[in-house]
Order: structure tokens, then C-alpha cells, then sequence
């Protein structure tokens, strides 16, 4: 069984307002998502799944699923507030959905294999997506844990211009193997390198050499279990806390520590766009007509 993508679309983009996963950066109205699975399918997956909210999904399948229909299977998970384990409930004051855990969560019912995760609204490459296409099409060699990988980019080739980034920087292990992930929310490119500016008076020095995860994560189908067991957890321990999200970084680093899944992490060179703030934007797309020339990508993505 070849490869799903799962993308990521069910977010609006609370500093770049509005449904950014729609906007053009493609000399002929490309949308991040159109690089995402033209790449995708040029390295194995043939089935896409969007995770979207049912309040846009008209105009989203309008907009975007309809255009996949001739290159891969398309269908759709729909991340909503109240996908709860059973005796539980939303908070009646949270408004905050419940973080990328729980947009992958809501795809357990659509996806039976293997599957890597993206963001909706992140430009991975092409290397990415041939590497994790080669890792998800392997046998695993399980030994009793789960086996899943991570695509892990310079944290140098992954920074703003227009204000500081959280990143999750990455320890490493034997054979490159993920040890932990800690992650760093106001990462600022300095004369030199990088720096954590958390805290003002005390700021922590990067060398910018550091891998980081970009949230494109290779995983079995095994996942959904863990995700049904740490889904209780999580909740408990945040219970009154109605601002807290779930991260899927946050559930692989738990079970790495567990001892029950192994992260294969893949080293790319190549360079991540994304548009965190609007300001981003404009180099997304220089970035992207760079690439058109180059001849990486045709002019007319999908033909």
C-alpha cells in the first residue's frame, strides 16, 4: 500500500489572518498545498487527506480538493471542538481548537496506513518528500516499537524576517535517532547565528546548524492507538487550562521517553517557506519563482 498525505488545513491563522492556505504564491495562482502534493505524488503517496473544519468546507473542497481529482485520491477528516474520548467534554469557555494531536486524531477513521503529516501552509521541498516517501515505503523493522520519522531542517533555513519563530530543536541520538525535542518560541536570527530571546536579559545562543521539526512527520497507522491512550492524559493534565493545545511534537517526544517508539530523523538541506506573518509572503513567492526558473518546477503546476 503506497503512502497518505495528511495535510493540515483545519487552522485560519491567527497572525496572518485569513485562510491563508488559499492564497496564490505560484506564478499561475499555485497555492503552497498544489507544491506540497505535486511533490508528494512524484515520490510515492497517491492519496491525500485534507483535515479541514466543516465551516469552510465548501468552499474549501471548491477551491482546492476539486483540483487533485486527476492526480491522487482525495478525501477529507474534519477536526472539530467537541471529537472527544467518551465522559468528556468542551469547556464552555474554550475557543481555542485542541492543536495538531487532535487535527491528526480526527483522521483515524479515513487513514488506514502509513501517512506522513504537514502543515497546510508550509513549503517542504522536494528532498522531504522523496525521503519520507522512501522511509514510509519501507518494511519496518518494528522489534516491538513504533517506527516513525521526522524531517528535520536547519533550523538557519527555517527563520523569519519579520519576527521571531517557535521551533521544536531537536537532540539527536545514535544511528539519528530523535532523542527529545524542546521547543524554543521566540527564535530571532542574530549577527553570527541564533538566538532564543524567551527571556530578554538571558537570551540563549544557536548556532542556527541545529535541526529543528517542521511538523512533517512520517507515522503508522499505530499512531491512532497512542493518540486514543495520551488523548485522557493530556486532557486531564490541563484540565482548567483553556488556552492549552495538544501538539503532536508534544505526543512523539512522550513516547520516545516511554520507550515505545523509535524517531527516524531525516536530514534535508533543503530550505522551508512558510508565510507566518503576511510580511512573509512576498519572499514565498520570489522563493518559489526562483525555483520555476531553475527548472524544479514547470510553470503551470497542475498542467
Amino acid at each position: 500500500m503506497k503512502p497518505t498525505l495528511v495535510i493540515l488545513a483545519a487552522g485560519m491563522g491567527s497572525r496572518y489572518g485569513g485562510l491563508k492556505q488559499v492564497d496564490p504564491v505560484g506564478p499561475a495562482g499555485e497555492t503552497i498545498m498544489d507544491y506540497s502534493i505535486y511533490d508528494a505524488e512524484r515520490s510515492g503517496f497517491d492519496r491525500v487527506v485534507f483535515v479541514i473544519r466543516h465551516e469552510f468546507e465548501a468552499v474549501f473542497k471548491e477551491t482546492i480538493g476539486a483540483k487533485y481529482k486527476n492526480l491522487v485520491e482525495v478525501d477529507y477528516a474534519y477536526q472539530e471542538m467537541g471529537d472527544l474520548p467518551i465522559g468528556y467534554s468542551v469547556p464552555q469557555d474554550r475557543i481555542k481548537p485542541w492543536g495538531t494531536a487532535h487535527a491528526i486524531y480526527a483522521a483515524r477513521h479515513t487513514v488506514k496506513g502509513s501517512f506522513a503529516a504537514i502543515n497546510a501552509d508550509d513549503f517542504y521541498g522536494q528532498d522531504a518528500f522523496r525521503k519520507m516517501g522512501e522511509f514510509l515505503s519501507r518494511e519496518p523493522d518494528s522489534q516491538g516499537m513504533l517506527n516513525f520519522a521526522m524531517v528535520g531542517y536547519l533550523l538557519e533555513q527555517t527563520l523569519s524576517e519579520n519576527g521571531s519563530v517557535a521551533r521544536g530543536v531537536c537532540t539527536l541520538g545514535p544511528q539519528g535517532l530523535l532523542k527529545g525535542v524542546k521547543e524554543m518560541t521566540r527564535l530571532v536570527r542574530v549577527e553570527g547565528g541564533v538566538e532564543n530571546q524567551e527571556v530578554p536579559d538571558l537570551p540563549q545562543r544557536l548556532t542556527g546548524k541545529e535541526r529543528v521539526s517542521m511538523n512533517m512527520w512520517g507515522f503508522t497507522p499505530e499512531l491512532f492507538a497512542a493518540l486514543d491512550d495520551h488523548f485522557p492524559r493530556w486532557l486531564e493534565r490541563n484540565a482548567g487550562n483553556n488556552k492549552a493545545e495538544w501538539y503532536i511534537p508534544f505526543v512523539v517526544d512522550e513516547l520516545v521517553k516511554e520507550g515505545l517508539a523509535t524517531v527516524s530523523v531525516l536530514p534535508t538541506e533543503g530550505r522551508w517557506f512558510g508565510v507566518t506573518y503576511r510580511e512573509d509572503k512576498p519572499k514565498v513567492v520570489e522563493a518559489i519563482s526562483k525555483l520555476v526558473e531553475e527548472g524544479v518546477y514547470p510553470e503551470r503546476l497542475l498542467g
